[in-house]
């Protein structure tokens, strides 16, 4: 028998999609094309981290990546006492307009909190759903790198009036751009398709992008956690004798006393304009067609870097380097501290740089349009089967996202003395920063799962292999999730709360790790041609998208109304287990067609 790589077979592979590169009945395609063949007994050599081509587009790309999890996830930790501190300012302002008070207990106003963050939360997926297509085939005919800059940039402006909103339609706005501004995140996948495009190698690059926004989700939820109502959470540094107090206030810092959760959406901003100014400067297009066109804030930064290194190696007094044109009319001539006007420093650079130079001066590129690829073509059996099952996941794993932190959040019912096995309510009451620094913590432990154990499961049993275990375990945590609020508060016995929600995060953690870097890699293969990767990440992403957005909102309202009737474990068995459990079926029965579609080839072919 061939390599670990032979043996994925069938089973590395969506149901219904076209078989991998060592199934047993792409041989005649093999022995077609013999480098495929080569390429296939190189995927037996253990590939590293280091040995990834093109390792600074790669970073790039990663640091883009962030994007998405900064707007999206930042949030989750207080958007409970976010929502919550709205609605009562609206509460407070309708009373007094009445002249009369109400009066809510606290589970009837975290039932409707949870209705409203779950609209909150649903606005950022919905707008990815409509502008995710559009996105995907704009980058097919006019380039990647245009819409991933245009996109940081919007959504560094969303971030930050976010965290300075005061009503819920300005959190509803500004949430909705950032989640348009974040419509190319499918865009970024297909250009590390285009960067790494030896098979042997592309394992390991898909799963790149998933550990940085697993990254990204640690950091945002802890500085999410920690940042919200830094008054409270940072005394020593907002509080009244906090070290930024300038002003004496006898409360804390009077800003963030009026905007308690604008820092994480401040650091937001900042680190997505850092992300910006990197695309801009280094990121290089990966278009067919388009690679070798010359792009101005790539020259801008390569030239950005030399006048760097010129700075640091002054000390060096005889170098050389051919004047470039276009670092001329940006930086004038290049002058060292003591030389005479006439003289001009020479850097030394290589010799095949040099060639390019004079290329690109002698020679202008023009790129020849690429003709695009009907929409029908695209949406054939085995890609529509791929795109179910890359929608099914978010359907319920981005309500779990949402409805947890809110879980967390609701206080704990002193009424859980009379609970049944069924009808209970509350929650476990923790505050902001317990909550952040929960969720990242085990976020870490994704991280070392997608480092060290998913790379040689998928060797193992195959994609579809790692998917079919992740289908598993998901339905059993939603299963056991809302027993973590009978647990006890305090005693001898408090530390099973903590115990039982360690088990929870953990694998629920260990779960979404596994599924999402295999439903990308499914997705990626059933696509028919390389010539509409984008549109196929497109077409995937705006059905992700959908399901991000119906999961929070069904959710929220689900967890509403069982707050109002007492079963706090409504959303988990009624919705969650349920769409989890369909996930599963569809995945077994699309493999069951798969596998006759395979055994009619077979027949057909001998």
């Amino acid at each position: 028998m061939g390599s670990r790589g032979d043996e994925r077979g069938a089973e590395g592979r969506l149901p219904g999609a076209p078989p991998l590169q060592g199934s047993a009945n792409d041989s005649s395609a093999r022995s077609r094309n013999p480098q495929r063949g080569q390429g296939q007994r190189d995927n037996s050599v253990p590939v590293g981290w280091l040995d990834l081509p093109n390792k600074d587009q790669l970073f790039v790309l990663s640091v883009c990546r962030l994007s998405e999890p900064l707007s999206n996830v930042c949030l989750l930790p207080y958007i409970f006492y976010l929502v919550r501190s709205v609605l009562s300012a609206q509460h407070a302002a309708r009373d007094a307009a009445n002249g009369g008070t109400s009066v809510k207990s606290d589970l009837s106003l975290a039932a409707e909190v949870s209705a409203y963050s779950g609209l909150l939360v649903a606005s950022f997926p919905l707008a990815q759903f409509f502008v995710s297509l559009p996105w995907g085939r704009l980058s097919d005919s006019h380039g990647r790198k245009f819409s991933i800059v245009i996109g940081l940039a919007i959504s560094a402006v969303a971030n930050a009036a976010f965290g300075f909103s005061r009503s819920f339609g300005a959190l509803f706005f500004w949430r909705t751009l950032a989640g348009l501004a974040n419509g190319n995140v499918s865009i970024m996948r297909t250009m590390t398709a285009e960067v790494v495009k030896e098979r042997k190698y592309q394992t390991k690059a898909f799963l790149l992008l998933p550990l940085v926004f697993n990254s990204g989700m640690v950091a945002s939820l802890a500085f999410g956690g920690l940042l919200a109502e830094p008054v409270v959470n940072l005394p020593w540094l907002f509080g009244p004798g906090g070290l930024m107090n300038w002003a004496g206030n006898k409360q804390g810092v009077q800003w963030l006393l009026d905007y308690p959760y604008v820092l994480p959406a401040v650091l937001n901003a900042a680190m997505l304009g850092f992300a910006f100014l990197l695309a801009v400067f280094w990121l290089r297009e990966t278009l067919p067609g388009r690679e070798k066109e010359r792009d101005l804030g790539v020259l801008m930064g390569k030239a950005l870097v030399r006048r760097i290194k010129q700075i640091l190696l002054r000390h060096r007094s005889i170098s050389y380097m051919p004047l470039n044109d276009t670092e001329d009319l940006l930086f004038g001539p290049i002058q060292q501290a003591g030389q005479a006007q006439g003289v001009v420093e020479l850097v030394e650079v290589k010799e095949s740089e040099q060639a390019v130079n004079t290329a690109d001066r002698n020679q202008p590129i023009t790129s020849t349009p690429r003709p695009k690829a009907p929409f029908r073509s695209i949406l054939n059996r085995r890609t529509i089967a791929a795109l179910v099952s890359f929608g099914l996941l978010p359907l319920h794993n981005s309500a779990f996202m949402h409805i947890f932190p809110v879980f967390l959040s609701t206080p704990h019912s002193d009424a859980d003395v009379h609970a049944t096995l069924i009808s209970f309510t509350g929650g476990l009451g923790l505050r902001t920063s317990t909550i952040g620094l929960w969720l990242s913590a085990f976020g870490i432990c994704g991280i070392l799962l997608q480092l060290f154990i998913y790379p040689r499961m998928q060797a193992r049993i195959g994609t579809l292999g790692v998917f079919k275990i992740s289908l598993v375990l998901f339905p059993l945590v939603y299963l056991l999730a809302p027993y973590l609020s009978l647990l006890p508060e305090a005693g001898r016995f408090s530390f099973l709360r903590w115990l039982g929600l360690g088990v929870i995060v953990w694998g629920q953690i260990m779960a979404r790790t596994m599924a999402i870097p295999s439903t990308v890699i499914l997705l990626t293969e059933s696509a028919p041609t390389k010539a509409v990767l984008g549109t196929v990440h497109g077409a995937g992403n705006m059905l992700a998208s959908l399901a991000r957005a119906v999961g929070p909102a069904v959710g929220g309202a689900v967890y509403a109304a069982g707050m109002r009737e007492g079963v706090v474990g409504a959303v988990w068995w009624f919705y969650l287990v349920v769409v989890a459990i369909v996930a599963a079926g569809w995945c077994l029965c699309a493999q069951g067609q798969a596998q006759e579609e395979e055994s009619e080839t077979r027949f057909r072919e001998a």
